[in-house]
């Protein structure tokens, strides 16, 4: 069993609050400046992930710190997301919240369950993380998020004993804000970037994955402005991509200097948005 780690000795975290934190220059800063951090389902699902396994009430210590910009830096790799975060010593902190990326033939499933759905390929390449892809995993046996304490490491070289102290989680909320801006960002996190992810979805999209409804399924639910199209049933909870991903889906064509997929997009756009 992987346990939570941290190092220095066990002080408490009232120690380092006598010395006021030190201000840094250019630091990550807290895009929310007040109330909820998160925007997204998948960074509302981090969060509370974290609550449920127990950490949420030290959760609010790192706001005043993710809004001050006491991140020095911030990067989101397989298997770990790692920050330097400044207090009041002269030294700043290093954090680090972990996750076990899942292994190769598990990408494989997932892919393969993905491609063969149009649905969310076309979310994919939208930019947009589906909003039952937890189901999708589960059908595979995986799970996007940590189901326990065991399954999220966190240690920081802060003195505070406390998991999390506050500089992870004010790690974990600039985290949230960065799943915002990128979901991406959070199956990185597990072991896939964008590009690898995509390459590989269109790759099974080439072969022939999910093909013979696809093109049926994308025009259903994109070419009908104004009028309602009825959702099978194991899709009644999902939401509309955007009218122009169909696009995303189809490959590079020009015309001069002109990507025909480009002049086409604000004519899809305005489809959707039916008579005035």
């Amino acid at each position: 069993m992987v346990r939570e780690t941290r190092s220095g000795p066990r002080f408490s975290e009232r120690f380092e609050e006598y010395g006021k934190r030190k201000p840094v220059e250019d630091g990550i800063v807290a895009r929310s400046r007040r109330g909820a951090i998160g925007e997204s389902w998948w960074s509302g699902r981090f969060l509370a992930v974290l609550t449920a396994l127990g950490v949420g009430g030290r959760l609010d210590r790192g706001k005043t710190y993710a809004r001050a910009g006491q991140v020095v830096d911030l990067a989101i790799e397989p298997g770990a997301i790692t920050a330097t975060v400044q207090g009041s010593r002269d030294e700043p902190y290093r954090a680090r919240l972990g996750l076990r990326p899942f292994a190769d033939e598990a990408w494989e499933a997932v892919l393969d369950a993905l491609a063969a759905d149009s649905w969310y390929a076309a979310a994919l390449l939208a930019g947009e993380v589906p909003d039952d892809l937890e189901d999708v995993l589960a059908r595979v046996g995986l799970s996007l998020f940590p189901q326990g304490s065991g399954e999220l490491p966190m240690d920081c070289s802060c003195p505070d004993w406390s998991v999390p102290c506050k500089h992870l989680a004010a790690v974990a909320y600039l985290a949230a804000e960065e799943f915002d801006a990128d979901p991406f960002a959070l199956l990185r996190w597990r072991g896939r970037d964008r590009a690898t992810l995509l390459a590989a979805l269109r790759d099974r999209r080439d072969a022939g994955a999910g093909t013979p409804t696809a093109l049926e399924d994308l025009l259903d639910r994109f070419h009908r402005a104004g009028v309602p199209v009825p959702a099978p049933p194991e899709r009644t909870a999902r939401s509309l991509p955007p009218p122009d991903a169909l696009l995303d889906e189809l490959p590079a064509l020009t015309v001069g200097d002109d990507d025909v997929r480009e002049v086409l997009r604000p004519l899809y756009r305005r489809l959707a948005e039916g008579p005035e």
